[in-house]
């Protein structure tokens, strides 16, 4: 998904900073918007760790001198039913997908707030806004991201920072393909969706362009469900059509 939304941001003129903990694919994803014309920067930083992302602040502000928009994007997923789950299960869930959008919000913010602008967007899930049996720690962890948005763009709303969500429903990325070959009834809900399909990761990166974009100025503060219409349905139907 992160890919997809470097793309889509960098065809559109920004220049970007591609952060991966693996630096090949970092390097992979700057290459590919270099070749396309548009302006990249490969770092790995992991932005779980304080120091990390301090290190990632300062190169992109060596090469590009400001920040005028943060994608939260760091996840990991993995069902583990909680009996099974060890604590180091559930702190990696958290480390990763929610200490890392404090980490990077609050380094970056402080750049904004000097601007008195800024666009913060961070990467939820439809498991905020669900219970699911396995998802538990991953649910909690995104359900934060959810409230941490709503309460950072509360707070810096006066100096014209707007922060706002993006929770996808079923998206064919890399982490869900996985998800559903460990847990084959993890995709079981996929044939109640009204679009009748599950997402491709370029209708997530669309939305996230939108709230990057001056079209959305005046949007703040939201968690935008990207689900093709799951969440609409009544619980007890059993297709959209039925």
């Amino acid at each position: 998904m992160g890919q997809a939304i470097a793309a889509t941001l960098a065809k559109e003129g920004a220049a970007v900073v591609v952060n991966d903990v693996v630096p090949e694919r970092a390097n992979k994803v700057a290459g590919e918007i270099k070749a396309q014309g548009g302006q990249a920067l490969s770092v790995a930083a992991d932005v779980s760790k304080a120091e990390e992302v301090s290190m990632l602040i300062a190169k992109t502000l060596a090469s590009f001198r400001k920040i005028d928009i943060l994608v939260n994007n760091a996840g990991i997923a993995k069902m583990i039913r909680l009996l099974e789950m060890t604590e180091a299960d559930w702190d990696s869930h958290m480390n990763v997908n929610i200490k890392s959008q404090f980490l990077c919000s609050k380094a970056v913010i402080e750049h904004m707030v000097k601007q008195k602008r800024g666009k913060i967007i961070n990467l939820a899930s439809l498991a905020a806004h669900i219970g699911a049996p396995g998802l538990s720690a991953y649910g909690a962890s995104k359900g934060g991201v959810a409230q941490f948005t709503k309460a950072l763009a509360v707070e810096f709303g006066k100096y014209n920072i707007m922060v706002n969500a993006v929770s996808p429903g079923f998206t064919l990325t890399k982490m869900v393909k996985q998800a559903g070959k460990d847990r084959p009834d993890f995709l079981e809900g996929m044939d109640r969706i009204p679009l009748r399909r599950a997402a491709e990761t370029q209708d997530i990166a669309n939305v996230v362009l939108f709230l990057a974009s001056a079209e959305s100025d005046y949007i703040t503060g939201q968690v935008l469900v990207i689900d093709g219409g799951l969440l609409a349905i009544h619980p007890r139907m059993v297709k959209p059509t039925d």
